[in-house]
Protein backbone atom coordinates (compact mmCIF):
# COMPACT_ATOMS: atom_id res chain seq x y z
CA UNK A 1 0.00 0.00 0.00
CA UNK A 2 2.95 2.46 0.24
CA UNK A 3 1.97 5.74 -1.58
CA UNK A 4 -1.33 4.69 -2.93
CA UNK A 5 -4.17 7.02 -2.60
CA UNK A 6 -6.85 5.81 -0.36
CA UNK A 7 -10.41 7.83 0.57
CA UNK A 8 -12.89 6.57 3.08
CA UNK A 9 -15.89 8.29 3.72
CA UNK A 10 -17.01 8.05 7.24
CA UNK A 11 -13.89 7.70 8.86
CA UNK A 12 -14.07 9.81 12.18
CA UNK A 13 -14.53 6.62 14.14
CA UNK A 14 -15.86 3.22 14.31
CA UNK A 15 -14.69 0.70 11.56
CA UNK A 16 -13.74 3.54 9.14
CA UNK A 17 -11.40 4.61 11.66
CA UNK A 18 -9.84 1.70 12.46
CA UNK A 19 -9.48 1.03 8.68
CA UNK A 20 -8.08 4.22 8.21
CA UNK A 21 -5.07 3.63 10.99
CA UNK A 22 -4.55 0.54 9.75
CA UNK A 23 -4.18 1.25 5.70
CA UNK A 24 -2.00 4.56 7.02
CA UNK A 25 0.42 1.77 8.83
CA UNK A 26 1.08 0.00 5.64
CA UNK A 27 1.67 3.51 3.96
CA UNK A 28 -1.01 4.57 2.09
CA UNK A 29 -1.72 7.96 1.82
CA UNK A 30 -4.68 8.23 3.91
CA UNK A 31 -7.79 10.91 3.28
CA UNK A 32 -10.31 10.36 5.74
CA UNK A 33 -14.34 12.14 5.07
CA UNK A 34 -16.26 12.95 7.74
CA UNK A 35 -19.42 15.53 8.67
CA UNK A 36 -17.75 17.60 11.44
CA UNK A 37 -14.30 19.41 10.39
CA UNK A 38 -13.55 19.57 14.04
CA UNK A 39 -13.95 15.68 14.39
CA UNK A 40 -12.74 14.64 11.56
CA UNK A 41 -9.33 16.91 11.92
CA UNK A 42 -9.25 15.13 15.67
CA UNK A 43 -9.12 11.70 13.77
CA UNK A 44 -6.73 12.55 11.61
CA UNK A 45 -4.45 13.70 14.52
CA UNK A 46 -5.00 9.85 15.52
CA UNK A 47 -4.37 8.26 12.38
CA UNK A 48 -1.14 9.58 12.19
CA UNK A 49 -0.20 9.47 16.26
CA UNK A 50 -1.37 5.63 15.80
CA UNK A 51 0.55 5.25 12.36
CA UNK A 52 3.82 7.16 12.53
CA UNK A 53 2.88 8.12 8.80
CA UNK A 54 1.69 12.01 8.12
CA UNK A 55 0.30 11.76 4.52
CA UNK A 56 -3.10 12.00 6.28
CA UNK A 57 -5.51 13.99 4.97
CA UNK A 58 -9.54 15.12 5.15
CA UNK A 59 -12.58 16.14 3.63
CA UNK A 60 -15.55 17.26 4.66
CA UNK A 61 -19.34 16.66 3.91
CA UNK A 62 -22.73 15.34 4.68
CA UNK A 63 -23.58 12.76 1.89
CA UNK A 64 -26.97 12.86 2.35
CA UNK A 65 -26.91 16.09 0.14
CA UNK A 66 -26.47 15.31 -3.24
CA UNK A 67 -24.76 18.61 -3.78
CA UNK A 68 -22.88 17.59 -0.75
CA UNK A 69 -20.97 14.60 -2.64
CA UNK A 70 -20.52 16.72 -5.95
CA UNK A 71 -18.57 18.91 -4.12
CA UNK A 72 -17.00 16.35 -2.71
CA UNK A 73 -15.66 14.74 -5.86
CA UNK A 74 -14.86 18.11 -7.04
CA UNK A 75 -12.53 18.44 -4.30
CA UNK A 76 -10.90 15.03 -4.45
CA UNK A 77 -10.31 15.34 -7.73
CA UNK A 78 -8.82 18.65 -7.50
CA UNK A 79 -6.52 17.48 -5.12
CA UNK A 80 -5.79 13.84 -6.23
CA UNK A 81 -4.56 13.00 -9.17
CA UNK A 82 -5.03 9.33 -8.63
CA UNK A 83 -7.16 7.07 -6.24
CA UNK A 84 -6.28 3.95 -5.92
CA UNK A 85 -8.87 2.80 -3.32
CA UNK A 86 -12.08 4.22 -2.63
CA UNK A 87 -13.97 2.68 0.50
CA UNK A 88 -17.69 3.41 0.95
CA UNK A 89 -18.08 3.33 4.62
CA UNK A 90 -20.21 6.01 5.85
CA UNK A 91 -23.50 4.72 6.92
CA UNK A 92 -26.35 5.58 9.91
CA UNK A 93 -29.60 4.68 11.21
CA UNK A 94 -32.70 7.00 11.68
CA UNK A 95 -35.51 6.26 14.29
CA UNK A 96 -38.15 8.33 12.74
CA UNK A 97 -39.28 8.89 8.80
CA UNK A 98 -37.85 11.97 7.52
CA UNK A 99 -36.93 12.85 3.63
CA UNK A 100 -33.03 14.42 2.66
CA UNK A 101 -32.88 17.66 1.33
CA UNK A 102 -32.85 15.66 -1.84
CA UNK A 103 -36.71 14.46 -0.65
CA UNK A 104 -35.53 11.08 -0.73
CA UNK A 105 -35.74 8.60 2.18
CA UNK A 106 -33.26 9.66 4.59
CA UNK A 107 -31.75 6.01 5.12
CA UNK A 108 -31.34 5.27 1.43
CA UNK A 109 -30.28 8.50 0.70
CA UNK A 110 -27.12 8.33 3.26
CA UNK A 111 -26.21 4.71 3.14
CA UNK A 112 -26.49 4.16 -0.61
CA UNK A 113 -27.20 6.87 -3.22
CA UNK A 114 -24.08 8.14 -1.62
CA UNK A 115 -21.88 4.69 -2.43
CA UNK A 116 -23.77 5.46 -5.87
CA UNK A 117 -23.05 8.99 -6.57
CA UNK A 118 -19.77 9.28 -5.40
CA UNK A 119 -18.45 6.50 -6.94
CA UNK A 120 -19.53 7.67 -10.09
CA UNK A 121 -18.15 11.11 -9.55
CA UNK A 122 -14.97 9.32 -9.38
CA UNK A 123 -15.00 6.53 -11.69
CA UNK A 124 -12.76 8.57 -13.75
CA UNK A 125 -9.92 9.15 -11.10
CA UNK A 126 -10.10 5.23 -10.33
CA UNK A 127 -9.86 3.97 -13.81
CA UNK A 128 -7.37 6.16 -14.07
CA UNK A 129 -5.62 5.21 -11.77
CA UNK A 130 -5.85 1.08 -12.72
CA UNK A 131 -5.55 -1.38 -11.07
CA UNK A 132 -7.84 0.23 -8.29
CA UNK A 133 -10.51 -1.05 -6.05
CA UNK A 134 -13.82 0.18 -4.62
CA UNK A 135 -14.90 -1.09 -1.36
CA UNK A 136 -18.42 -1.37 0.02
CA UNK A 137 -19.24 -1.44 3.75
CA UNK A 138 -22.74 -3.55 3.24
CA UNK A 139 -24.05 -6.03 6.17
CA UNK A 140 -25.95 -9.26 6.79
CA UNK A 141 -28.79 -6.84 7.60
CA UNK A 142 -29.53 -7.36 3.57
CA UNK A 143 -30.27 -10.74 3.65
CA UNK A 144 -33.43 -9.32 4.88
CA UNK A 145 -33.76 -6.39 2.71
CA UNK A 146 -36.71 -5.84 -0.02
CA UNK A 147 -37.32 -3.16 -2.23
CA UNK A 148 -41.12 -1.47 -2.57
CA UNK A 149 -40.92 0.14 -5.65
CA UNK A 150 -44.01 1.77 -5.28
CA UNK A 151 -42.85 3.16 -2.10
CA UNK A 152 -39.53 4.14 -2.26
CA UNK A 153 -40.08 7.20 0.35
CA UNK A 154 -41.46 4.81 2.73
CA UNK A 155 -44.37 6.68 3.74
CA UNK A 156 -47.13 3.85 4.23
CA UNK A 157 -44.61 2.77 6.24
CA UNK A 158 -41.55 3.41 7.62
CA UNK A 159 -39.31 0.93 10.16
CA UNK A 160 -35.80 1.44 11.16
CA UNK A 161 -34.83 -1.66 10.74
CA UNK A 162 -36.20 -2.24 7.37
CA UNK A 163 -34.55 1.27 6.33
CA UNK A 164 -31.57 -0.13 6.85
CA UNK A 165 -31.82 -3.41 5.91
CA UNK A 166 -32.90 -2.24 2.09
CA UNK A 167 -29.96 0.22 2.06
CA UNK A 168 -27.69 -2.40 2.67
CA UNK A 169 -29.46 -4.07 -0.18
CA UNK A 170 -28.92 -1.40 -1.94
CA UNK A 171 -25.14 -1.51 -1.25
CA UNK A 172 -24.46 -5.23 -2.45
CA UNK A 173 -26.93 -4.91 -5.95
CA UNK A 174 -24.92 -1.53 -6.57
CA UNK A 175 -21.52 -4.04 -6.43
CA UNK A 176 -22.95 -6.65 -8.35
CA UNK A 177 -24.22 -4.66 -11.15
CA UNK A 178 -20.92 -2.39 -11.26
CA UNK A 179 -18.83 -5.40 -11.40
CA UNK A 180 -20.55 -6.01 -14.65
CA UNK A 181 -20.32 -2.93 -16.25
CA UNK A 182 -16.34 -2.26 -15.11
CA UNK A 183 -15.25 -5.69 -16.74
CA UNK A 184 -12.06 -4.97 -18.79
CA UNK A 185 -11.22 -1.30 -16.86
CA UNK A 186 -8.43 -2.73 -14.55
CA UNK A 187 -11.01 -1.48 -11.80
CA UNK A 188 -12.39 -4.02 -9.35
CA UNK A 189 -15.72 -4.10 -7.00
CA UNK A 190 -16.69 -5.89 -3.61
CA UNK A 191 -18.98 -5.51 -0.86
CA UNK A 192 -18.33 -6.53 2.89
CA UNK A 193 -19.98 -8.05 5.78
CA UNK A 194 -18.14 -6.39 8.43
CA UNK A 195 -19.47 -8.19 11.19
CA UNK A 196 -21.95 -6.77 13.99
CA UNK A 197 -19.56 -4.45 15.62
CA UNK A 198 -19.73 -1.86 18.95
CA UNK A 199 -19.97 1.10 17.06
CA UNK A 200 -21.96 4.52 17.94
CA UNK A 201 -24.37 4.16 14.78
CA UNK A 202 -27.29 3.52 16.73
CA UNK A 203 -26.62 6.66 18.99
CA UNK A 204 -26.87 9.08 16.40
CA UNK A 205 -30.62 10.15 14.99
CA UNK A 206 -32.51 8.22 17.50
CA UNK A 207 -33.79 8.04 21.29
CA UNK A 208 -33.04 6.25 24.21
CA UNK A 209 -35.24 2.78 23.45
CA UNK A 210 -33.54 2.53 20.18
CA UNK A 211 -29.94 2.77 21.45
CA UNK A 212 -30.94 0.64 24.08
CA UNK A 213 -32.57 -2.10 22.27
CA UNK A 214 -28.99 -1.92 19.66
CA UNK A 215 -26.94 -2.87 22.94
CA UNK A 216 -28.81 -5.60 23.70
CA UNK A 217 -28.86 -6.85 20.28
CA UNK A 218 -25.27 -6.47 20.11
CA UNK A 219 -24.81 -7.97 23.26
CA UNK A 220 -26.65 -10.80 21.97
CA UNK A 221 -25.21 -11.12 19.21
CA UNK A 222 -21.91 -11.08 20.56
CA UNK A 223 -20.87 -8.01 19.18
CA UNK A 224 -17.14 -7.81 18.08
CA UNK A 225 -14.28 -4.34 18.20
CA UNK A 226 -14.50 -1.82 15.78
CA UNK A 227 -10.78 -3.04 14.86
CA UNK A 228 -11.76 -6.85 14.71
CA UNK A 229 -14.51 -4.89 12.01
CA UNK A 230 -12.37 -3.03 10.27
CA UNK A 231 -10.54 -6.54 9.22
CA UNK A 232 -12.47 -7.18 6.34
CA UNK A 233 -12.28 -3.88 4.69
CA UNK A 234 -8.40 -3.64 4.87
CA UNK A 235 -8.42 -7.03 3.95
CA UNK A 236 -9.99 -5.66 0.28
CA UNK A 237 -8.52 -2.75 0.11
CA UNK A 238 -5.21 -3.95 0.28
CA UNK A 239 -4.57 -7.52 0.09
CA UNK A 240 -3.09 -9.08 -3.03
CA UNK A 241 -5.60 -12.36 -2.66
CA UNK A 242 -8.22 -10.62 -3.83
CA UNK A 243 -6.55 -8.84 -6.62
CA UNK A 244 -8.80 -8.89 -9.75
CA UNK A 245 -11.67 -10.38 -7.52
CA UNK A 246 -14.59 -8.36 -8.57
CA UNK A 247 -18.58 -8.35 -7.92
CA UNK A 248 -18.27 -10.38 -4.98
CA UNK A 249 -20.07 -10.37 -1.38
CA UNK A 250 -17.14 -11.25 1.83
CA UNK A 251 -17.95 -11.83 5.52
CA UNK A 252 -14.53 -12.46 7.88
CA UNK A 253 -12.68 -12.05 5.14
CA UNK A 254 -13.76 -15.18 2.84
CA UNK A 255 -16.22 -15.29 -0.53
CA UNK A 256 -19.90 -15.30 0.75
CA UNK A 257 -22.92 -15.74 -1.35
CA UNK A 258 -25.03 -12.81 -1.23
CA UNK A 259 -29.08 -13.17 -0.62
CA UNK A 260 -31.02 -15.20 -2.49
CA UNK A 261 -33.75 -12.13 -3.08
CA UNK A 262 -30.40 -10.21 -4.37
CA UNK A 263 -30.04 -12.65 -7.04
CA UNK A 264 -33.99 -12.05 -8.44
CA UNK A 265 -33.55 -11.33 -12.36
CA UNK A 266 -33.44 -8.11 -13.54
CA UNK A 267 -33.22 -6.77 -9.60
CA UNK A 268 -29.57 -5.18 -9.57
CA UNK A 269 -30.51 -3.43 -13.26
CA UNK A 270 -34.08 -2.11 -11.57
CA UNK A 271 -32.32 -0.22 -8.77
CA UNK A 272 -29.40 0.85 -10.89
CA UNK A 273 -31.82 2.34 -13.15
CA UNK A 274 -33.61 3.91 -9.70
CA UNK A 275 -30.54 5.12 -8.30
CA UNK A 276 -29.23 6.36 -11.72
CA UNK A 277 -32.57 8.68 -11.79
CA UNK A 278 -32.77 9.52 -8.01
CA UNK A 279 -29.18 11.06 -8.44
CA UNK A 280 -29.47 12.46 -12.00
CA UNK A 281 -27.46 10.72 -13.68
CA UNK A 282 -29.71 9.40 -16.31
Amino acid sequence: MKNKNVLITGATAGIGLETAKALAKQGANVYVHGRNAEKTKIAVDEIIRFSGNKNVGFFTADLSSQKEVHRLADEVKAKLDRLDVLINNAGGVFQKHQLSVDGIEMTFANNHLSYFLLTHLLLDLLKKSAPSRIVNVASHSHYSGKFDFEDMKMERSYNIMKAYERSKLGNVLFTMELAERLKGTGVTVNALHPGVVKTGIAGKNTGKLVVLAWKLFELYQGAISAEDGAKTSIYLASSPEVEGESGKYYDLCKHKWHSKYSQTEGLKEKVWELSEKLTGLS
